[in-house]
């Protein structure tokens, strides 16, 4: 069966929505929650932006007893930028996130682009050349993979493979149509190809997207919340079993990075 997740609502004050929406989603059956990794919301740096670490640490330690059809509960990241904090940092939490979840973490990672720049010259933390950005990531998407973290690397609307390749991780793109998917999910271990984005509001055409992009070889599909996490579990029932080895996802909205 498709394995489906909730990206949880972390651009507020405090964390009690995100918490209500993952313990909802949980006790529904979904597989995984995710967190952005934001300084505020894009183009909005008047609003708040919870951050991912502690959040998904919270509920990796009080959410042991729901185990899902995927074998979770996982919790990750969609995604976490490299270069806002040093790269060993960024190893730290997520190797001590996965102390809390032993192999139910999912390491999303993303480069950032024009949109979320502001984010680091406003608190004076450099912006990298985007080549630099992307060879950070797949340094860092190497070391968790060794590490024995399931990872899923951004690769935005043009949907970029080689960093995935050269890591030998999971490509995440947002927003794909299934015949992307499809296209992107060839060949054994092939880049594992991830789907995301805002739950379509007419129920029909949401159950209709999970059906789809199982059948293009998708195992992963993540909405950004609000979605109804029952009749999310009830449209992967209804997809049945996708392609193996391919995962399916979403990524972050300032272009799937």
């Amino acid at each position: 069966m498709i394995a489906v997740g909730v990206v949880l609502p972390t651009f507020r004050q405090t964390p009690d929505e995100a918490l209500d929406v993952a313990h909802r989603a949980f006790a529904a059956g979904v597989d995984g929650v995710f967190c952005y990794d934001h300084l505020w919301p894009i183009g909005q740096p008047d609003r708040p932006a919870l951050a991912p670490f502690p959040l998904l640490a919270t509920l990796a330690a009080t959410v042991k007893d729901s185990p899902t059809a995927a074998g979770g509960p996982f919790f990750g990241t969609l995604v976490a930028r490299v270069g806002l904090v040093p790269n060993a940092v960024l190893l730290g939490q997520f190797t001590a996130l996965a102390h809390l979840a032993p192999g139910r973490v999912i390491a999303g990672l993303g480069t950032g682009d024009r949109l979320s720049e502001a984010e680091n010259r406003a608190y004076g933390i450099p912006y990298a050349p985007a080549a630099e950005r992307r060879a950070d990531m797949v340094d860092v998407a190497r070391a968790l993979r060794d590490r024995g973290l399931t990872v899923w690397v951004a690769g935005g609307a043009a949907a970029r493979t080689e960093e995935a390749r050269a890591a030998a991780v999971a490509l995440n793109v947002w927003n794909a149509e299934p015949d992307l998917v499809a296209g992107r999910s060839q060949g054994p271990r092939a880049v594992e190809v991830t789907w995301g984005g805002s739950p379509p509001k007419d129920e029909a055409v949401l159950m209709a997207t999970v059906t789809d992009l199982a059948a293009a070889g998708a195992s992963w599909v993540v909405f950004a919340s609000p979605v109804d996490p029952d009749l999310l579990v009830a449209a992967a029932r209804a997809a049945g079993t996708p392609t193996d080895g391919v995962w399916a996802s979403s990524g972050d909205p300032e272009t799937g990075s």
